[in-house]
């Protein structure tokens, strides 16, 4: 048996015994009859971010054929705000290489997430899951380079408050039982997700906690192990859905919101980045981070403000991006630094064989992991639509590859290890600053929409919805406003508290 099936734990790849991106139709429909399947749940994002359902009962071979060939129509306009609803049919076609067994669902039921199409049997120009699958295609066409991603997926877990063993306020990083209380619902999660095809490579309680009207919050954090960028979209959203239909079985609450309250850690989504050519990173050359990587940099860095526009998509957005915390508000990068827009995180660059000075009895010889190097894109949040998110990033890989300027950009953007260090002052006094709402992030995306629409990447149609959507929530002083007013923060909360 092949080891890396074996070891799969999604259980249709063990059953196929291939691994999901050569699944076929006939794989599914084999998997159904095999498996006394009697659900398939078609599944798709909104422009809300999160999943949607179509569920079919399956009572014949033929029509689960028909269903996997040609799809279902469905209402655009009642999915997306920037479709008319005089021309708002769609059908949505379900990708075989997604599917999963549901894990919640009593009856058995195989679930797979579909592409839009229009009436003409095209794929939706303005669909997020298109323009990222345009965006990458366009990236390998243009510079010959592929484009990897994973997330830092953070989120609250909320339950009632035991009096005993307390956590302390603030100091969850890492925390182990009995100071951790969600650990069993964490792993739980994990395995679920892993399941339905997910990578991960570890999760953790993170910073947060806080007791709050007789509730604990406690800070979560899941993160994923780089792939293609298109599988990093759909493993996030996949993730999302059971995290939260988790929750709902354990009796919890659970919100991705960037900022839940006054005083007290925000959440994330931080997005790691690299650039593969020929297999191999090509973030790295000589175990030094490469001229490739700084132009990356340095398209990411140029196009951040308007990133925000896929990143950071509410007004609690911009209640967590605030000076002096580890959210960024400067547009620069560094080493290591956690209060950075762009980090480049410890990179396993040493030569030092530290496997052997920890375990003296190995000698097996040093092996060199700097192919795990990344790139980390720091202001997302679980606002954010991670296609377009992830789209964005890479146009910006293109826009930095392209750039004529770009290492000459990366370097006077650079400020090293500590942001705050007083050698850095006369770069920090001219660094740009990120938006502060959501309406200086639609006029950063206006202005640099050109640059998205090149190759014909992303829509006008798309854009100009997104731009008139961050508009509408007229928080241009919105944060200097209700800063001092804590009730109307949480109202504010409360509002956006199930984002993304």
């Amino acid at each position: 048996m092949n080891k890396e099936i074996e070891l799969n734990p999604n259980p249709v790849v063990q059953f196929l015994q291939k691994p999901a991106k050569d699944f076929t139709k006939s794989d599914i429909i084999k998997y159904v009859v095999e498996n006394d399947i009697e659900m398939i749940n078609f599944r798709y994002p909104g422009e809300d971010g999160r999943l949607k359902t179509l569920s079919f009962v399956i009572n014949s071979i033929e029509y689960l054929d028909s269903i996997l060939t040609s799809g279902e129509r469905v209402d655009g306009s009642s999915l997306f705000s920037y479709i008319e609803a005089g021309s708002s049919d769609l059908y949505v076609i379900p990708r075989y290489r997604t599917a999963f067994l549901n894990p919640f669902s009593e009856i058995p039921a195989l679930d797979i997430l579909c592409s839009f199409y229009d009436k003409d049997g095209e794929p939706l120009k303005s669909s997020p899951e298109y323009i990222l699958k345009k965006a990458h295609k366009t990236l390998k066409e243009k510079t010959g380079y592929s484009f990897e991603a994973m997330a830092e997926l953070e989120f609250y877990v909320i339950g009632e408050y035991e009096d005993f063993f307390e956590p302390e306020n603030q100091k969850g990083y890492h925390e182990s039982e009995p100071f951790t209380k969600y650990d069993d619902f964490r792993k739980e999660a994990m395995i679920a997700i892993a399941q339905s095809g997910g990578h991960i490579k570890y999760a953790h309680s993170e910073v947060g906690n806080f007791i709050l009207n007789d509730k604990l919050y406690e800070q979560n954090e899941i993160e994923f192990l780089p792939i293609d960028v298109e599988t990093a979209a759909d493993e996030i959203v996949i993730a999302k859905w059971i995290l939260r239909t988790l929750a709902y079985e354990y009796g919890l609450s659970l919100t991705f919101a960037p900022k839940i309250t006054v005083g007290k850690a925000g959440s994330g989504m931080h997005i790691h980045t690299k650039l593969v050519k020929d297999g191999k990173n090509a973030y790295v050359e000589n175990n030094k981070l490469s001229d490739a990587a700084k132009k990356v940099i340095a398209g990411i860095l140029d196009l951040s403000s308007s990133l925000t526009a896929f990143g950071n998509r509410i007004p609690t957005s911009y209640f967590r991006l605030v000076p002096h915390q580890e959210a960024p508000t400067n547009i620069c990068w560094g080493d290591r630094n956690r209060s950075v827009l762009v980090r480049v995180p410890l990179g396993w660059t040493s030569s030092k064989n530290m496997a052997k000075d920890a375990n003296p009895l190995e000698d097996e010889p040093y092996k060199n992991y700097s192919e795990k190097q990344t790139v980390e894109f720091r202001c997302p949040d679980g606002s954010a639509d991670i296609y377009l998110l992830l789209a964005g990033l890479v146009v910006a890989a293109r826009h930095g590859l392209q750039m004529e300027n770009a290492l000459d950009y990366a370097e006077k953007k650079y400020v090293g290890v500590n942001i705050f260090d007083d050698k850095n002052k006369d770069i920090i006094d001219n660094l740009n600053q990120l938006p502060t709402s959501c309406v200086e992030s639609a006029e950063s995306l206006l202005n640099q929409s050109d640059i998205y629409k090149k190759y014909d990447v992303f829509s006008q149609n798309l854009l100009v919805g997104l731009y008139n959507n961050l508009k509408s929530f007229n928080d241009k002083t919105l944060r200097k406003d209700i800063e001092n007013n804590e009730d109307e923060i949480i109202k504010l909360v409360d509002k956006f508290y199930h984002c993304g």
